[in-house]
This record gives structure tokens, C-alpha cells and sequence, in this order.
């Protein structure tokens, strides 16, 4: 298969116009999700990536960093369990590299970045700013331990995310920030107003949920490094109810949604509950193409509900 021919089916992509979260424009709510789209063009021979509203990469630190041991996934019941450990290559390689591939087959693209401490945060951004202007946004992943004698992960944590929204605004002020929460914590309402108040422009709700699976037969977790991050159906609900709870205490902040989405219903609802741009993610791994397939069938279901404009189904469930 060719990236010429994955076009084909996909031209008839009905137009409900543009829209616009964290003071971008896309030219559609779609976007592939980080760490389950790759780090450049991989998923290009399945689909034309032009046609979504953008693709957030799989998340950068400043140096290259390995991972955790193997085995890093195993499926669920009705998802997926990883520990993947923000496996890559750092910053100045993705620059060189990949930036380049993506922006040769028309992509929009968000980067992601990660840290175990405020620092590392900083110093992934300066990385950054010299192709700033060449992205559509910064996604900021906050769901990360903090290894500087603090053991809470970032995004449980309103000062920290705060913290690393500050640093990341300083070294990028003029890129849209979007801070990418857990719905691990019942903090979540606070600290998407902690980080908007830091710096972000948005925020991307929600990361994966906590999870841990053990083999019976051997009586060891699955997973190389023991527990991981849950993806997938299983916890669409709760990324709708994050989105609805945020609209609702926090009505001027733009939101991402991400979470279990599958079909065009499940965009569909993520905006009514407050998102403008929503991400798929697990869903890929299925089907490579489901990006595309998910925006189809959002635009059609919306037709069929009497919306015209992507933008007036933002936040009317409220």
C-alpha cells in the first residue's frame, strides 16, 4: 500500500469548517493522540495524515531515553495496558529527523515533551524553540514521577504542573501550550486551573488511568515494569466526565479531549461535554487507519444531527 492510494474514499470527507482550541486553528477536531502515532510518518502508508486536523507525536524528553523492559503491552478486556516508558531519541534527533518526514506528506504537527524534573522540562523546550514556528502546538505531558525528591507524578500536583507550565511558557512564549492531565487524581478541576493560570492555553484530557494486570499461571504482572497506564474503551467514560467537569468550573478554558475514542460518537459526545479538538489514540492499534475512518464518521453523524459547523457542537451538553 502507498500513501497516494490511502487517499482514495477519504476525498468525500464532509466540510463542516474550521475550528479552533487554545488560539489554533485546525481545519478539523481530529487529531492521532501521543505515543500511539509514532514519533514522524509511520502511520502515512495507511492514510493521508493532510486530512486530519493534526498528529501530536509520541512525547520528547531532551536527551534520548530507553524505556522500560519488555514486555511493554498486553491487551485488556476493552483496552490496553502499557508501560512503554517514553521511549526516544530526544528533542534534537526529532528535529532533524522526523519534523522534516511529517511536514513532507502535509501533517500538522504537535510535539509532546516530558521531564522527571522542572529542569528537564526547560531544557526539552529550549530544544524546541528553534522550530517552534513549524508546529502547530506543544503538548506539555505532565503525567510523569518527579524525581526531585518529590515522589508525586507532575499532573497530581497543582504546583508542580504549574511549575512546569511556567518554565515551558518562558522558554516558548509565543507557541500554544496545551498541559496534558491525569484523571488519576480528584485534583484534576484544580490543576487545570493551576496550569491555565501558568501559561497553558489548553488542556488535554485526559492521560492514561492506572492499571496493573497479573499472569494467574505465572503469578507475575504481565508487564515488564509491573503496572502500567490503562487506554482504550474502558475509560472514555471517564475522560468525558474530566472534559464535562472542567467546562463546567472552568468555562473559558479551551479543552483537548482523549480517552477511549473509537467512532464518530464518541467524538461527538467529547465535544458536546466541553472539547474542541479531540485525539485518537488506542484505537490505532487496531486499525491503523481509524484516524481517518473516526473523522468520516464524525462528519456524517454530525450531518445527521443537523450540525453544520464543527464549532456549535462545542459545549452544548451545557
Amino acid at each position: 500500500m502507498t500513501w497516494l492510494n490511502t487517499r482514495r474514499g477519504f476525498d468525500e470527507i464532509e466540510a463542516l469548517g474550521d475550528i479552533t482550541c487554545g488560539g489554533v486553528r485546525a481545519s478539523n477536531p481530529i487529531f492521532l493522540a501521543s505515543g500511539t502515532a509514532g514519533h514522524g510518518a509511520e502511520l502515512a502508508p495507511y492514510m493521508p495524515l493532510d486530512k486530519l486536523g493534526g498528529i501530536v507525536v509520541k512525547s520528547l524528553s531532551a536527551d534520548a531515553w530507553p524505556g522500560n523492559p519488555a514486555p511493554r503491552v498486553h491487551p485488556t478486556a476493552s483496552g490496553m495496558l502499557n508501560s512503554v516508558g517514553l521511549q526516544g531519541d530526544g528533542v534534537p534527533h526529532w528535529t532533524q529527523h522526523d519534523l522534516p518526514v511529517l511536514e513532507a506528506v502535509g501533517a500538522t504537527v504537535v510535539a509532546s515533551i516530558w521531564g522527571r524534573s522542572v529542569a528537564d522540562y526547560a531544557r526539552a523546550a529550549e530544544l524546541l524553540r528553534p522550530v517552534s514556528a513549524r508546529l502547530l502546538a506543544v503538548e506539555v505531558n505532565l503525567s510523569c514521577p518527579n524525581l526531585e525528591g518529590r515522589s508525586a507524578i507532575f499532573a497530581h500536583d497543582a504546583d508542580l504542573s504549574a511549575q512546569v507550565l511556567a518554565v515551558v511558557r518562558a522558554e516558548l512564549p509565543s507557541s500554544s501550550l496545551w498541559a496534558k492531565l491525569s484523571a488519576n487524581t480528584d485534583r484534576i478541576v484544580e490543576i487545570a486551573g493551576s496550569v491555565h493560570a501558568a501559561g497553558a492555553d489548553a488542556v488535554t484530557l485526559v492521560n492514561t488511568m492506572l492499571g496493573l494486570m497479573i499472569d494467574t499461571s505465572t503469578r507475575r504482572p504481565v508487564l515488564g515494569n509491573g503496572g502500567g497506564g490503562l487506554s482504550g474503551r474502558a475509560i472514555h467514560p471517564i475522560a468525558v466526565r474530566a472534559i464535562h467537569d472542567i467546562r463546567r468550573a472552568h468555562s473559558e478554558l479551551p479543552i483537548v479531549g482523549v480517552g477511549g475514542v473509537s467512532n464518530g460518537d464518541d467524538v461527538i459526545e467529547m465535544m458536546l461535554a466541553g472539547a474542541s479538538f479531540v485525539q485518537v489514540g488506542t484505537a490505532t492499534f487496531s486499525d491503523p487507519r481509524s484516524g481517518v475512518k473516526i473523522l468520516r464518521h464524525a462528519s456524517r453523524r454530525a450531518r445527521e444531527l443537523g450540525v453544520t459547523r464543527w464549532q456549535d457542537l462545542v459545549n452544548a451538553a451545557h
